[in-house]
């Protein structure tokens, strides 16, 4: 790299950059440092450094028991392939699609653990963690590198990490906010100019019936959120629909695990703007971020962006601090009594737990804050309850039923908080699927004696 290319005007002195040219390398010759037994921490989600991590496996015949930590990565895992497990230890906090079944044929490993403590497990020393695999922007004019569009997962880790090993990749955007590191921290150097991963929004094959749900689902949820408030929420068909019907709202804020495409709009036209944020006033808070190049672009030296790491962001006592602090989280199903499950389809392991209890928390004890769980009512094919009776035996609680407050389907709200069982019971029939509803009544009758 020269002073041209990092736009830089000379004569101002740049005393690291001889020290950067020298830990240039290439990825083969940067993999040649992992050891068998070594544990590494790799940067998730869609900012994976694809170039390291295929010449790691390239070199899969001399390593054996090399043990790979992450969230989730977007698209292929070169490492997961049937018979790569007696060399590389696949451990992820969250399960996603494209581990699901090596999870599930034990071929690779889930740690169930909060979002905002798996940083923690690192920064105490609970695991160790030998490399760091990390993908970056081009350092600035003094030395420092972005995370860029993951620094929540990915910072703390690094930082104990004994070896760092960066892609220092030109297609990387420069994120703000507690997300840098200077290139004095980093051993080796493999630059790369390649398109990050992406992970679009939205499902092509989604039945017109599918969709009326989650639209309705959406505008259930939008009529609990006030003007002023603080949002987290994800990716996928419910935030997406929320966010449609947020566009008569004003003064929104934002304090989310993620950030997506679904917000940039709301941001351009002036109903997110934070001017009403009680904590980081005017800021857009996030640890991640994932979507498609249009969310990269838009974060790149956005200083309405404050990237910071996942056990700040995901602190339930710093989510608090947020008034009308609104949560917005899935689930797989939910029980009669308030028992949500949304990491499991009975004994098989589907996703984790996320974040999803540190915001339902956190949203509890804001001032005017509501947590809220949304689910369609059904499967998508409708032969299934989603409001069910008991969960599947071996399903996991990820929120329990002293955690809910709100449960939403297309067909209402159900408010549960401070609610008996009896009353729980009830609310959550009537925003049942009317196919189920006489079912989950009869059970209620002979297990509760609620004569409902």
């Amino acid at each position: 790299m020269t002073i041209d290319e990092l736009k830089i005007k000379p004569p101002q002195k740049v005393s690291w950059l001889e020290k950067y040219n020298s830990k240039l390398v290439t990825a083969k010759e940067a993999v040649t440092h992992i050891k068998s037994g070594d544990s590494i921490i790799v940067q998730p989600g869609c900012a994976a450094p694809m170039e390291i991590l295929n010449a790691m496996v390239d070199r899969k015949d001399e390593l054996t028991d090399v043990k790979l930590y992450h969230i989730l990565i977007v698209g292929n895992i070169p490492y997961l392939k049937p018979g790569m497990e007696k060399h590389f230890k696949h451990r992820a906090f969250f399960i996603g699609a494209n581990s699901r079944q090596a999870v599930n044929e034990g071929r690779a490993e889930f740690i169930p653990i909060f979002l905002s403590e798996v940083t923690l497990l690192f920064k105490k020393g609970i695991l160790p963690v030998d490399i760091a695999f990390i993908n970056v922007s081009p350092p600035d004019e003094h030395g420092f590198c972005s995370y860029g569009i993951d620094v929540g997962n990915i910072k703390t880790p690094t930082e104990k990490a004994t070896l760092v090993i960066a892609q220092v990749n030109r297609q990387m955007p420069r994120g703000l906010g507690n997300s840098f590191i200077h290139i004095n921290k980093i051993d080796y150097i493999v630059e790369v100019d390649e398109p990050l991963l992406e992970l679009p929004q939205v499902d092509p094959n989604a039945s017109d019936e599918v969709l009326e749900v989650y639209d309705k689902i959406g505008k259930n949820v939008a009529d609990l959120i006030e003007d002023g408030s603080t949002l987290q929420m994800g990716i996928g068909a419910i935030p997406d629909n929320v966010m449609k019907y947020l566009r008569n709202k004003k003064d929104l804020g934002v304090h989310t695990e993620m950030f997506s495409d679904g917000m940039i709009d709301l941001v351009e036209d002036g109903i997110i703007t934070g001017d009403k944020k009680t904590l980081h006033h005017g800021k857009i808070i996030a640890g991640f971020v994932l979507g498609t190049k249009k969310s990269f672009d838009y974060i790149n030296n956005n200083p309405i962006f404050e990237f910071h790491p996942q056990e700040y962001v995901n602190d339930p006592f710093i989510i608090a601090k947020n008034d009308k602090m609104i949560a917005i989280n899935s689930a797989i199903e939910v029980d009669l009594t308030g028992q949500v499950c949304s990491d499991s389809i009975g004994t098989k392991l589907f996703s984790g737990i996320g974040g999803q209890v540190d915001f339902i928390r956190g949203a509890a004890y804001s001032d005017g804050g509501k947590p809220i769980i949304a689910l369609p009512s059904t499967t998508k094919d409708g032969k299934i309850s989603r409001i069910v009776a008991t969960l599947k035996p071996g399903a996991g609680v990820v929120t329990s039923r002293g955690d809910v407050h709100y449960v939403v389907t297309e067909f209402g709200v159900a408010q549960l908080w401070g609610k008996s069982i009896r009353e729980r019971v009830k609310a959550l029939i009537n925003i049942a699927h009317p196919n189920f509803k006489a079912e989950l009544s009869e059970f209620a009758n002979k297990t509760y004696n609620l004569k409902l």
